[in-house]
């Protein structure tokens, strides 16, 4: 069972990753938003302390103007001095207000600025009696705007600033510092996320190119190859959906193009070996006829244009019957391989002994040629087959024949026949021309004769050992052949012994039977 993954289609698969890698950019930019607003409020924390630090500062001066215009007004009691004090009295309650709230950040800090606040209110409103006071009394001492008291309370709020600043001042440090560890760690994880979204993008977009741009790319490559005429090019089928189908659509289509070639090539092979064959049988069949049909022709002319002895007339006439007979057996050989074609050959089934059949060939082609001796080495018990005695009569007579026209030279042939286990075996031997390595291929092949025959004027048609195989495999039996260029051949036939083919010919009983090919 497949996983959803696999089964899954390409519209499917581009989807899933597309939101992953949406995904994966969207917690890239959420680390790097955190990152961005801690580094955001460290900073706004180390600016606080700077605007802490500002204000406490811009307070102490308010202060030190509250101090030094009264002391001015005291010592010389002119209302110009105390332009400082009356600016800072209008000055400082704002700024403690923003002391006071900058600071509730930090209960400690925020305790300093309340004593400072009310601090400097208590010396303001001292320094307002004092002022007001002095106005009242012209004459009096200075020594009130001066008192040690004074210098102590003013010494007092100093202190307190001292150490409220000196704690910023190192809270200050401390932010700063935590503002800068924030910001190098925010550019660590911005480097990290970037480098992330990067390598996100980059793995979806080698995704697509596996799932999407290498097969249509590899298929491009492939279709070009069956364009050029390479029918051999095949894809991988592991591609998802629809790519997955494309391939297997492209690799049958593939298929069934290199099947097709291949059959237009069997085809057009055959059409070639059919126009050489019939070109072959039009010659061979041309060359057969015109021997005895000008045999005919010239002695029939002879016959009625002369006056012959009778003897002589009666030798004209055996010609005449002769070749008219060579011409009956070749219209019988024709008519046979239509039959055999067409698959309307019959058999006339019984049981005939192979050793009389050969020892009646035997005479009967001995007589032939004086120059062959045909040598009979028969079975010793009798070699009983069943089948169409004519017809294992006309396969018996090709190979003698053929033995005998393929050996110019004359010599021996020996038959011999002898019953191995349940199969008849019979052997025809020549001391012949034998058939070149390159033509035993298409011995068994319509209308072949080869070089050979023609060359040195052997008769025939090339139809007797098509005849020949198809009348022994009618009869369950096999024909081949050994043989050696200059040294002769050996042609066999094997049947099925009498008993062994009893189950092949159903219709044995009925001598008069007929067994159809």
């Amino acid at each position: 069972m497949r996983s959803w993954w696999a089964r899954s289609g390409l519209a499917v698969r581009i989807a899933v990753s597309a939101f992953v890698v949406g995904v994966g950019l969207a917690l890239v930019f959420a680390v790097l938003f955190l990152a961005i607003t801690g580094l955001r409020h460290r900073s706004l924390e180390a600016t606080h302390s700077q605007q802490v630090i500002a204000t406490a500062n811009q307070l102490q001066t308010l202060v030190i103007d509250l101090e030094t215009g009264v002391r001015g007004f005291a010592i010389t009691r002119k209302p110009r001095y105390l332009a400082p004090w009356r600016a800072a009295g209008i000055q400082f309650p704002k700024s403690t207000r923003r002391l006071v709230a900058l600071t509730t950040d930090n209960p400690k800090q925020h305790q300093r600025a309340m004593q400072i606040k009310r601090a400097i209110e208590q010396y303001f409103s001292e320094s307002l009696l004092v002022v007001d006071y002095l106005r009242r009394n012209p004459g009096f001492s200075a020594k009130v705007a001066t008192a040690p008291s004074k210098q102590q309370q003013i010494e007092a709020l100093r202190t307190r600033f001292e150490a409220f600043l000196s704690t910023e001042r190192t809270l200050g440090e401390r932010r700063d510092k935590n503002a800068r560890v924030t910001a190098r760690n925010a550019l660590i994880v911005g480097g990290i996320g970037l480098g992330a979204a990067l390598l996100l993008i980059l793995l979806g977009a080698l995704y697509v190119n596996r799932v999407v741009a290498r097969p249509v790319r590899l298929a491009a490559d492939a279709a070009a190859n069956i364009a050029g005429g390479d029918f051999s090019s095949r894809l991988e089928t592991n591609g998802p959906g629809e790519v997955g189908e494309l391939e297997r659509s492209f690799n049958t289509m593939a298929a069934s193009l290199e099947r097709t070639l291949a059959d237009l090539e069997e085809r057009n092979q055959t059409l070639v070996e059919s126009e050489q064959t019939k070109s072959e049988l039009v010659s061979n069949v041309s060359h057969e006829l015109r021997t005895p049909l000008a045999s005919v022709l010239g002695f029939s002319s002879l016959m009625l244009d002369r006056e012959l002895p009778p003897d002589e007339m009666r030798r004209y006439l055996e010609v005449i019957r002769t070749e008219a007979r060579r011409l009956a057996e070749l219209l019988n050989d024709l008519l046979d391989i239509q039959r055999i074609e067409q698959g309307t050959i019959e058999l006339r089934l019984e049981e005939v002994d192979l050793n009389d059949l050969l020892s009646a060939q035997v005479t009967l082609y001995s007589a032939q040629s004086s120059d062959h001796r045909l040598h009979l080495d028969a079975a010793d018990d009798a070699l009983v087959v069943y089948g169409d005695r004519d017809r294992l009569a006309q396969v018996i007579g090709n190979v003698l024949s053929n033995a005998i026209k393929y050996s110019p030279e004359g010599g021996v042939v020996d038959i011999s026949a002898s019953l191995v286990g349940d199969e008849a075996w019979i052997w025809v031997r020549d001391e012949g021309l034998g058939i070149p390595a390159e033509h035993q291929q298409r011995i068994f092949t319509k209308f072949f004769r080869g070089d050979v025959g023609r060359e040195r004027g052997i008769s025939g048609t090339g139809l007797g050992l098509v005849l020949a195989r198809q009348i022994v495999e009618a009869h369950g039996g096999e024909i081949g052949f050994e043989s050696l260029e200059g040294e002769g051949s050996t042609f066999w036939l094997q049947f099925p012994a009498a008993a062994a083919g009893h189950g092949l010919m159903a219709a044995h009983d009925d001598p008069e039977a007929r067994h159809g090919v």
